[in-house]
């Protein structure tokens, strides 16, 4: 559905484009939660497990930092992660401030079990797009995220560098 706001041209046009980009996402998001919910997780709890498996054991700032997440839901999802067994939680002999989180072997055998299906799945509805759709859609939400322009070369072509980070 396409905004019914009678702005400037500009505005239609912008608030169309984020009307499309958060359909699509809440979309996609319904149903990656549906098959995460299955596995007895929730979105957040998905996000640090793959985090602290694909990157290792991490302090619960740095998981906030790399999930968008903030301190007290990263709290909330760790505390709930720890209760079922999931990982747990080390503080630093040096810095007694510092707490370390890990995967369990439990958290650490769920995360093997769901992540190659989740992985697959999210592989099939972003299939939808071309290989260069992909990357295209990939640079212009980085963009957006940033809410910078990226950086270009010659003839306004994007710089392959910026592209790939």
């Amino acid at each position: 559905m396409p905004t019914h706001h009678r702005g400037t041209n500009k505005e239609i046009q912008a608030l169309n484009a984020y009307i499309n980009l958060f359909r699509a996402a809440d979309s996609l998001t319904a149903r990656a939660n549906a098959r995460l919910e299955a596995a007895g997780l929730t979105t957040g709890q998905f996000g640090v497990l793959e985090a602290l498996f694909h990157l290792g054991p991490l302090c619960q700032r740095e998981l906030g930092e790399k999930l968008l997440r903030t301190g007290g839901n990263i709290t909330l999802v760790v505390d709930n992660l720890e209760r079922d067994g999931l990982v747990r939680r080390e503080r630093s002999r040096r810095d007694r401030r510092l707490i370390t989180v890990r995967l369990t072997r439990h958290g650490e055998k769920l995360i093997r079990k769901v992540f190659p299906g989740h992985a697959q799945a999210i592989a099939a509805e972003i299939g939808h797009l071309t290989t260069a759709e992909q990357e295209q859609l990939r640079r212009l939400c980085r963009k957006l995220g940033r809410g910078v322009a990226e950086p270009s070369s010659r003839g306004g072509k994007h710089d392959s560098r910026s592209a790939r980070r």
